[in-house]
């Protein structure tokens, strides 16, 4: 496919971001369907985006997959680690000096705090909180996943930042959420969402001690830096967005516009994640199944 320019002349860019921690399954092939279907319909330009920051269990292997799978199903991406672009590298693991750039911003705004709270207050902080279990919340009649980060209890707020630092190694470093503040922000998919500061969600990891920069802030700057106008994802991220906004807000960026997808559940209502082997499009593959089948079928969901 020919590649377009930065900046198409519909102003659309959006962008692709799987993670390379498994193989890909049925719910983020439509997911990510539905991105380069927005993208195409906009007549703008899709990036391909692989969000590696969780060393311990990204292998190249299962990015190699991801780039295969989703062509195997017709996504094309004119951006990306494989084809290089105007905001290359995309991949996280080399982008690190953008992160540092971000987490410095935050620091001179007095927006952070260090933090000392152990690993364990911490562990959901890596990874997109999809990759944890869910929580759920009641809206317009129905139950909708929202991450499960749960309320961070102020135990380091009152820390402030050392005047002058530079890298944020020893500690881990949470943004200081404005409490009782509502954050909202129509969904082009869900339509109104409503989130409060400080009781929905708390102060959030955007930096680790052992140096790695958390989803939320890597996902904002890379967002930032390569110019998404839409961002589309699983609705279980409907969180992450409030945090996001706050982020955006902080660095003075533009925030995106937002498309949550409704997500995939099995028989028992529980999400698809990497454990269902069964439905990873490897799999589908392997037992046949065209593209269209994968997007548009029932597919039997094993719990």
């Amino acid at each position: 496919m020919a590649s377009l320019s930065p900046t198409p002349a519909s102003g659309y860019r959006g962008r692709l971001a799987p993670s390379p921690t498994g193989y890909l399954h049925a719910g983020h092939a439509r997911t990510f369907w539905k991105a380069f279907e927005r993208a195409r319909e906009a007549g703008g330009v899709l990036a391909m985006r692989m969000e590696d920051l969780d060393a311990d269990r990204s292998r190249q292997a299962y990015a190699e997959a991801a780039l295969e799978d989703l062509r195997w199903l017709g996504i094309r991406w004119q951006e990306g680690p494989d084809v290089g672009g105007p905001f290359a590298p995309y991949i996280q693991s080399g982008r690190r000096a953008i992160y540092l750039e971000a987490w410095r911003a935050l620091v001179r705004g007095g927006f952070l705090y260090p933090c000392r709270c152990s690993r364990k207050d911490l562990e959901t902080a890596l990874a997109a909180p999809h990759e944890g279990s869910l929580a759920s919340r009641q809206s317009n009649g129905q139950t909708e996943p929202l991450d499960d980060e749960p309320v961070y209890p102020g135990t380091c707020r009152s820390r402030i930042a050392a005047s002058g630092m530079e890298t944020p190694e020893g500690f881990n470093w949470r943004f200081r959420v404005p409490d009782g503040e509502a954050i909202e922000f129509e969904d082009r998919n869900l339509g109104p969402q409503r989130f409060v500061a400080g009781k929905d969600f708390g102060d959030f990891v955007v930096w680790r001690r052992d140096g790695v920069p958390s989803y939320q802030l890597a996902c904002v700057a890379d967002d930032a830096a390569m110019k998404i106008t839409e961002v589309v994802r699983g609705e279980d991220l409907l969180k992450s967005t409030a945090r996001q906004i706050l982020l955006n807000r902080a660095l003075g960026h533009t925030n995106p516009a937002w498309f949550h997808c409704r997500l995939m559940v099995d028989e028992n209502g529980r999400r698809l994640a990497k454990r269902h082997d069964a439905l990873s499009l490897r799999t589908l593959r392997q037992r046949g199944l065209a593209p269209n089948h994968v997007l548009a079928a029932q597919l039997p969901i094993e719990p």
